[in-house]
């Protein structure tokens, strides 16, 4: 999207830089990515990332509303509510299209927007290794409010770990050895030096949790939290008994359940900007559009797009009985501005913010990116493609 930086990135790619860079990232994290990385990062204009960081702002400030509490509080499944919510969430992540407005200039859309922790530690290590390996100028940066690589995690090591030594701190998920996110847990050890824990290996004695750290029985004081609850209903869980998570514990959550449908889909409605697409729940919509062709149905509790019906029919939505768990957004036409060789792709930007205990406001640090060609955009898709999948953005430095 930058051209001069675009034209010479092509010009001076080669399959062996390619390689050579993947097989940096195995090593320095300990193992291979398990979906696919892009070719290439994405180049950001400093007018499209004046635009990126508004509507996040604007975003932002839908949260700190003084009601947003009661705004959001059928976003929680009663049967997923975690006692001990906080004020706050403390990781938030925000997702844009990258669209043509009429005029031709580049903005963003929303496209999806989550209370709950991305890929923060190895969104540095892609960046970093992008850089060492293809002669990413410096006029571009990947870090936001003036950040660096030992700066950054700094901050993460602060936030995730706060006063407590790492051993105390676990980064929980479910099956973590099995989840295609794997190498950013792993990394994270490595950074933080708090260990990947699944969640049927926890230990409760009482309302505390315990966890087999090289063979001594250690208190958790706080959970990096990377499960999806739902999931655990979704999905069959490993055979055996281990702690019910909605009940009184005596942990800190680092970021705390909740707020991972508090701010999701279910805010989608609540946000109105420019860049931020139309969207009703489906139980209010007060009739079905004549364009329901321009419109998506997605379910607002699931994950990494799956539900979600892209060419809706009037016979769809006639088809819903949870009217309410539902929400009809205006769809989002990417644009394809990422030139690659074989034909230019589009990509979706997420900006990824930290808030820690006593800001404000959160913080902007870092991102990610997702390249691809299809009409879903996930680095699950395209994987027979080239030039697709996981990324990051270097955005133009204003001087």
């Amino acid at each position: 999207m930058i051209p001069a930086l675009r034209t010479y990135y092509n010009q001076h790619f080669s399959q062996s830089k390619y390689t050579a860079f993947l097989d940096s990232l195995a090593r320095e994290a300990g193992q291979a990515p398990a979906f696919r990385v892009a070719e290439t990062p994405v180049f950001v204009p400093a007018a499209l990332t004046s635009k990126l960081v508004q509507a996040c702002e604007e975003i932002v400030e839908v949260i700190l509303r003084p009601d947003f509490k009661s705004l959001t509080a059928d976003a929680i499944p009663h049967h997923l509510k975690v006692p001990g919510e906080n004020e706050h969430p403390h990781f938030l992540v925000i997702d844009f299209a990258v669209c043509r407005q009429e005029n031709g200039e580049l903005a963003p859309q929303l496209i999806e927007l989550q209370g709950f922790p991305s890929l923060f530690a190895f969104q540095e290590l892609m960046a970093r290794q992008f850089r060492t390996h293809f002669n990413i100028p410096n006029t571009v940066d990947n870090f936001f409010n003036g950040l660096d690589s030992n700066s950054y995690f700094d901050l993460l090591r602060e936030l995730i770990c706060g006063p407590y030594d790492p051993k105390e701190v676990i980064l929980l998920e479910l099956r973590p050895e099995e989840q295609k996110t794997r190498i950013d847990f792993y990394y994270t050890q490595q950074k933080l030096g708090i260990t990947p824990v699944c969640i049927t290996s926890l230990i409760q004695e009482g309302s505390r949790l315990y966890y087999n750290h090289n063979g001594e029985k250690v208190h958790i004081k706080r959970i990096y939290n990377r499960v999806i609850f739902d999931e655990l209903f979704r999905k069959e869980p490993p055979p055996g008994p281990y702690p019910n998570p909605f009940q009184e514990l005596d942990v800190e959550w680092i970021t705390h359940p909740n707020w991972f449908y508090r701010i999701s889909k279910y805010m989608l409605p609540l946000i109105h900007s420019e860049y931020a697409p139309k969207s009703w729940y489906l139980h209010t919509l007060p009739v079905i559009p004549a364009d329901l062709e321009h419109y998506v149905l997605k379910p607002l509790f699931s994950f990494a797009g799956q539900g979600v019906i892209i060419d809706v029919t009037p016979a769809d939505i006639d088809k819903i009985t949870d009217p309410e768990n539902w929400i009809l957004q205006h769809k989002v036409q990417y644009a394809p501005v990422i030139y690659t060789p074989g034909a230019p792709a589009h990509c979706e930007i997420r900006m990824m913010y930290i808030w820690p205990d006593g800001s404000p406001r959160p913080m902007l640090v870092h991102n990610l990116a997702r390249i691809s060609r299809g009409k879903m955009i996930s680095v699950g898709s395209n994987n027979q493609d080239t030039w697709v999948g996981g990324s990051c953005c270097f955005f133009e430095v204003l001087t």
